[in-house]
Parts: C-alpha cells; sequence; structure tokens
C-alpha cells in the first residue's frame, strides 16, 4: 500500500516535470532562433539614423546592424517597409511588478517597516506576471528601474526586462541602485503600511528639529557602514582580529560605500539635493538625485560633480497657484540647456505606459526631440551602467528592439513589433482585450 502512494506521488511529480519542461521549450527555442527586420528606419540613438536598412537579432543580441547587411537563411524575416526601428525604452524609477492594485493591500509588497532596509531586495519581490508589465511594454517599454519604497533607506533597487518567468529571467542588474530620501521638513520615517514617507505643509520648529535628527541618524547609518567595512577587511587581513557579527543592513551597504552600487536619493527642493551631495561628498558615495524639482537652482554644483538626475514625471500640474503652467514641462530643457544629464521616469506602475508621452512632452517644451529620446533609451543606461548591453541599437548588445508606425514618443504611434532579449514578445495586454471585447457593442 505504501509503495503504491509512493509510486503515485512519483509519477505525478515526473509528469508535473514533464509538464514544466513542455511550457518553457518554447521560450528555450525562441533564445536560439534569429530574426531579421529589413527596410526599416533604423534610429539607432548612438549614432546616425538609417533610412533603409535592416537589423539581426541571433542568440538575444544584435547581431549586425546596417544599410548592407545580410540576412541569415534561417532568420524569420520581418517587413519593416514604411516602419522605425528603435531601441527599448527604460523607466527609470517605478514600482512596476511590487503592486497590482493600490488599494488592495495582498497585492502590494513595496514598503517595509523602518527607517533602514538596505538589505530589501526588489528583485526578489517581483511579480513577473503581473497584469501591468504586458501594459507598460505596449507603448515601447522594455526595462524599468524598480524600486523599494519607505524610510530614509528603502532598499535595493532593480533593472529588470519587461519579459520572462520569473525575476531572475528580467533581471538584468541587481541591484542597480540603493533607493533612500533625504529627510525633509514635514518627513514621516519608519515606512509603516503601505504608503512609507511623506511631507506636510506647516513648518514648525519641533519639524525641523524631527529633520535634523533624521538627517544625524542618516550620517550615523553611514558611520557604521563605514566602521563594518573597515572591519571585515581588518578580520580579512588579520585572522586573529575577531570577525565581527554579520549584520545584514550594513553587509547590504558595503557596495554603497565602495561606490559599487549608486544611491538613488530622492531629493526635490535645493536644500535637500545641496544635502544630498554633501553627504556623498563625504562618504565617497556614487550619487543620483531622484525627482529634482528643483534641480535647476542647483545646476552648477550638479554639473561640477556630474551627478545626473532621474526627473519625476513630466505630466504633472503646476506645484503652486503663482507657478508657471509649463514649470514641469520645461524642467528637462533647463537641465539639458543647463549641461545635467538628465532620464525621464513615471515613479508609478500602472502609468509605465505613459512614459514616452513624458518625453514627447518635455521635447514640445524647449527639449532637442534627440535629447528627449536619449533620456528613455542611452542616457538612463549610462546613468545606471548598463550601457553595454541596453540603450542603442548596436552590434553586440542585448536586442531589446521596438518596431513602430511613426514617432515612438508620438501619441497616435503604435508598436507593431517588440524584442525583449532577442525574443518577440506578445503584445496583448489588458487593454487591448477590453478594447476587442467592446469595440463592435452598440
Amino acid at each position: 500500500m505504501e509503495m503504491t502512494i509512493i509510486m503515485r506521488i512519483f509519477n505525478r511529480s515526473f509528469l508535473f516535470i514533464i509538464l514544466a519542461l513542455a511550457m518553457s521549450a518554447p521560450a528555450l527555442a525562441q533564445n536560439g532562433g534569429a530574426f531579421a527586420i529589413r527596410n526599416a528606419r533604423i534610429v539607432t540613438v548612438s549614432g546616425q539614423v538609417i533610412e533603409r536598412g535592416t537589423v539581426v537579432v541571433k542568440d538575444g543580441k544584435i547581431a549586425a546592424v546596417g544599410a548592407n547587411v545580410s540576412v541569415p537563411r534561417d532568420a524569420k524575416v520581418i517587413d519593416g517597409t514604411g516602419l522605425s526601428v528603435y531601441p527599448g525604452m527604460i523607466d527609470s524609477n517605478t514600482i512596476l511588478g511590487l503592486t497590482e492594485v493600490g488599494a488592495v493591500a495582498a497585492t502590494v509588497d513595496t514598503t517595509e517597516l523602518g527607517d533602514f532596509k538596505a538589505n530589501m531586495k526588489a528583485l526578489t519581490a517581483v511579480n513577473p506576471h503581473s497584469e501591468l508589465i504586458p501594459v507598460a511594454r505596449m507603448n515601447g517599454v522594455t526595462t524599468a528601474l524598480t524600486c523599494p519604497q519607505g524610510g530614509l533607506v528603502s532598499g535595493q533597487c532593480a533593472l529588470i526586462n519587461l519579459d520572462g518567468w520569473t525575476p531572475s529571467e528580467m533581471k538584468l542588474q541587481a541591484p542597480a541602485a540603493m533607493s533612500m530620501s533625504y529627510p525633509v521638513i514635514g518627513f514621516r520615517g519608519g515606512g509603516g503600511g503601505f504608503g512609507g514617507g511623506g511631507r506636510s505643509a506647516g513648518i514648525t520648529e519641533q519639524q525641523r528639529q524631527q529633520r535634523d535628527r533624521l538627517v544625524e541618524s542618516m550620517r550615523k547609518m553611514l558611520d557604521n557602514a563605514q566602521a563594518y567595512l573597515k572591519a571585515k577587511e581588518a578580520s580579512a587581513r588579520d585572522k586573529s582580529i575577531p570577525t565581527r557579527t554579520t549584520d545584514l543592513n550594513l553587509e547590504a551597504m558595503i557596495p554603497v560605500i565602495k561606490g559599487e552600487v549608486p544611491v538613488f536619493m530622492e531629493a526635490n527642493g535645493p536644500n535637500e539635493i545641496k544635502g544630498a551631495i554633501e553627504l556623498a561628498d563625504k562618504y565617497k558615495l556614487k550619487l543620483i538625485i531622484n525627482g529634482g524639482n528643483d534641480a535647476i537652482k542647483m545646476a552648477k554644483e550638479l554639473k561640477g560633480k556630474n551627478i545626473s538626475v532621474i526627473l519625476g514625471g513630466v505630466l504633472e500640474l503646476p506645484r503652486g497657484e503663482d507657478a508657471p503652467y509649463d514649470e514641469s514641462f520645461a524642467r528637462a530643457a533647463e537641465l539639458h540647456q543647463a549641461g545635467i544629464k538628465f532620464a525621464f521616469s513615471t515613479g508609478d506602475a500602472s502609468n509605465v505606459r505613459l512614459l514616452p508621452y513624458h518625453a514627447g512632452t518635455a521635447a514640445a517644451f524647449g527639449l532637442p526631440k534627440d535629447e528627449a529620446l536619449k533620456a528613455v533609451t542611452l542616457y538612463p543606461a549610462q546613468i545606471f551602467g548598463v550601457d553595454k548591453l541596453v540603450g542603442s541599437i548596436e552590434t553586440g548588445k542585448i536586442a531589446n528592439l521596438v518596431v513602430t508606425d511613426g514617432d515612438i514618443l508620438e501619441h497616435r504611434t503604435k508598436v507593431k513589433h517588440m524584442f525583449i532579449n532577442g525574443n518577440p514578445v506578445d503584445l496583448s495586454n489588458k487593454h487591448t482585450r477590453l478594447y476587442e471585447k467592446f469595440k463592435d457593442r452598440q
């Protein structure tokens, strides 16, 4: 009887393994396939536009690109006549994969308790099967930085490609940055629940003192991280020195202290940006400003120290009654004129699909069009150190490609084909399914 039960369990387990392998077989086959997009307008971003050329994709990489490129015999050919090929766009700040329905707590995994959570990894929490991922892809976004939220040190951001069965398959780089927030007047630490830090309009002496205490606690944490690293290095050199007890939070800060992982610091006002720069100088941190509403007021310091800015949403209303109507629209053009490298972001999950319109709107308000395109492709790749992998159409790079029927930053443009890691991606999503379901209803 027991042997019969064991055999049944074994048979079912074996069947499950066979089914799993069968389901993954098409994806494995695609990785070895070859594709060629011919007679298309190729916007390489890093070089000249090829008005009529060919892109060859093989083994997940761009095998060849140019006006006179031979097509492998086994390649599946896509006729690109009248179409344009772009590198996949990169959203430089999202919570994609970490949340599904904001009002349903069980689907939100953005925030943990505490002010210092450096060991929290966004990649671990990413849901590859989120309905929001296909929606994000529909307008040409192939890669996104997804970050934890809440507290002073929120955790480790991950750059993910928006296709894959598991988080590890989606991973482009993790950790890509350490998400942190510079304290402001009215900052609420702790990150309890789902919202993280907050802001308030009133300013009191008590709030000012609270902000100063939070800044001091951030400095103390960085001091502790430096001391922890020195202790580890000392015990590694001299075995007679007792090994320090492992602290997962400080352990996660070691690549940050070494300058191997950048600090992705949320800072908007001039005082916060200045404070973030001072912290970076003191602790030798590789700093990226996240938000940067008033970054133009600190342009000299940012440019002098070669600090990049990830801009918050362009499609935002003015912050005050007396603010110019185009405050958000013109911010990118101002940073460009000041010589500061920047990239666009949505800071969202459900509206990542709007990324090209953030860049397009900035282009309509003074930002050169080629710079707007670079700020969603090549510049974010450079800022996060993955420009040898993605961000432009060059031989040897990962084949994250988007084929469109027009300018990728225009509202009327439609994505016709998409490749991520060299694999063709299904462009259907919840929006398109609902459209098809109800389009003929009277």
